[in-house]
């Protein structure tokens, strides 16, 4: 059972709960598109239900509101260094089940993963999750075939028409929250996709030697090495680190984490001039396995969520959707070509 609040109540709700909450919901940035004509849709904070985009699917996910592009971690100056102070406010997040699944891979690596990492688990811990159900599949979407379709990790769902919004929590702080607001009992079925039109299988096993199969040399001709994959993939969470001194003190500045990519050029260098997958085949391949593959073997489920938004953001229209497809063909000691 939740709450049925009319768009005048809806309007005091948003109120009461960004007075307590930064809400982050996907929202339409006005020309900052690939083209100087066309819109993003990604993720930002909202001052009314109505900027929340419904009908499409968020160019870029989620994870940039835990896990900022570029994150400050330290300040430092010659003789002492200081964290960051946390935000004064808490965060709330509408997300669909997809990015659900998603979140959980990032606790997988962030928390679980050996060392808990201190700036996530902080912000992780004051942020809660609203479900936003999904009526139909969006393009490039395969989340059935991932097993993604449905989540049940959230905090409260929340369900929108032009007349009203729906919400049911499930969580002992936010029911406390909506204690005493305008509204009506109610109740609502969530949304989920049952049915894409993209179908994947992935294959449990891979032949020895698949790192070596033809499959992967036309993505070394194809792929420009751009990284957009990895940054609107909610689960990829390669970074790199870099040290800024101001110009007006040059023994003081900030260390900060910003967001890299396994597809860029230099991703892998190291002393001595030595750098692993030079080319973008290899990279290719080390990003295509890992997250079907070998994330799947050490922590038993896959790393894909089946977003599709790669599928999407390619500027060579190289198909995610495409390769795993040939992989599920490849047979055991057989060639990617047969």
């Amino acid at each position: 059972m939740g709450n049925l609040f009319k768009k005048e109540e809806a309007v005091l709700l948003l109120n009461k709960l960004s007075d307590v909450y930064d809400i982050y919901a996907p929202m339409v940035f006005k020309g900052e598109g690939c083209f100087s004509d066309t819109d993003s849709i990604r993720y930002g904070k909202i001052t009314s239900f109505d900027d929340i985009v419904w009908d499409k699917k968020s160019d870029y996910s989620f994870k940039e509101v835990l896990l900022p592009i570029s994150d400050t971690i330290l300040y430092f100056t010659e003789k002492e260094m200081k964290v960051p102070d946390p935000s004064e406010k808490k965060r709330m997040i509408f997300l669909r089940s997809c990015d659900l699944h998603a979140l959980k891979r990032l606790d997988e690596i962030y928390l679980t993963n050996g060392a808990e990492d201190f700036y996530y688990k902080r912000a992780r811990e004051n942020t809660k999750l609203i479900l936003m159900g999904c009526k139909e599949s969006f393009d490039s979407c395969f989340c059935v075939s991932m097993g993604t379709n449905q989540a049940d990790n959230y905090d409260a769902y929340i369900k929108m028409d032009k007349e009203s919004v729906y919400l049911e929590p499930k969580d002992e702080e936010l029911k406390t929250l909506l204690e005493g607001t305008e509204s009506e009992d109610a109740s609502f079925e969530i949304d989920y996709v049952t049915d894409n039109i993209e179908k994947v299988t992935i294959p449990e096993t891979l032949p020895e030697g698949i790192q070596d199969f033809p499959l992967w040399e036309e993505y070394a001709e194809r792929c420009i090495g751009c990284g957009r994959c990895n940054f609107v993939c909610p689960t990829c969470t390669c970074f790199t680190m870099q040290d800024v001194f101001y110009q007006d003190n040059q023994k003081a500045g900030e260390r900060r984490r910003v967001w890299s990519s396994c597809q860029v050029d230099g991703f892998t260098d190291m002393a001595g001039n030595i750098s692993f997958r030079k080319d973008q085949g290899a990279r290719m391949r080390f990003k295509v396995l890992h997250k079907v593959y070998d994330y799947k073997k050490r922590f038993g489920y896959h790393m894909c969520v089946g977003c599709g938004r790669c599928e999407d953001v390619c500027p060579e229209y190289i198909s995610y959707l495409a390769c795993i497809r040939k992989l599920g063909e490849i047979k055991d000691g057989g060639n990617a070509d047969e």
